[in-house]
């Protein structure tokens, strides 16, 4: 946790009136469609600054929406792509202890000091795996990112682990290193 964000958190009491696990439940007993709702409502009703409101709203999230919590949800009806997403993984992990995993609310992130790699669950028969390989050329199933914008630089459609091939596995390790 970052020095400043863990300062806020120990002056909380003093600077709130709460510590930031009294705040938690003060918002588990609302109900908040939007972030800033819960923000508004700490900082109308209890008088707490917008940072403080900001900070504690933020992190009350996190609780709620645990790195499992995130990526079981992006299968629910697709759970037939658990093996790909888990097969992805077990290849990445092999790349050596720098690669970070980081579970989205719509997709996952695979980074080593950048972002070179997005799991994401297209349909509910297909993953596309984002690859950021800048200057190699498309092919027919190394596409353009389509969907993924500027995240990535290619695209590879999966539909089963089979797919999950020594050219894949190339690719991702090409990726993995161009991420230095």
């Amino acid at each position: 946790m970052d020095k400043a964000l863990q300062t806020m958190i120990d002056n909380m009491p003093e600077k709130t009136g709460k510590s930031l696990s009294e705040w938690k439940k003060v918002l588990k007993s609302n109900s908040f469609s939007k972030h800033s709702e819960a923000v508004n409502f700490l900082k109308k009703d209890y008088n707490v600054t917008h940072g403080f409101a900001n900070t504690i709203v933020a992190l009350s999230k996190e609780e709620n929406n645990s790195t499992t919590d995130l990526v079981q949800n992006q299968y629910i009806g697709k759970e037939n792509l658990v093996p790909i997403y888990e097969s992805l993984l077990n290849v990445v992990k092999e790349f050596g202890n720098d690669v970070t995993i980081t579970p989205k609310k719509t997709s996952v992130s695979i980074i080593r000091k950048k972002q070179f790699a997005l799991i994401k669950p297209a349909t509910k028969t297909r993953i596309d795996l984002g690859l950021k390989l800048k200057d190699k050329p498309t092919t027919d199933r190394l596409e353009n990112s389509g969907p993924f914008g500027t995240m990535c630089t290619h695209r590879v459609r999966l539909s089963n682990v089979s797919e999950i091939d020594s050219e894949l596995k190339n690719w991702l390790l090409e990726a993995y290193h161009k991420a230095e």
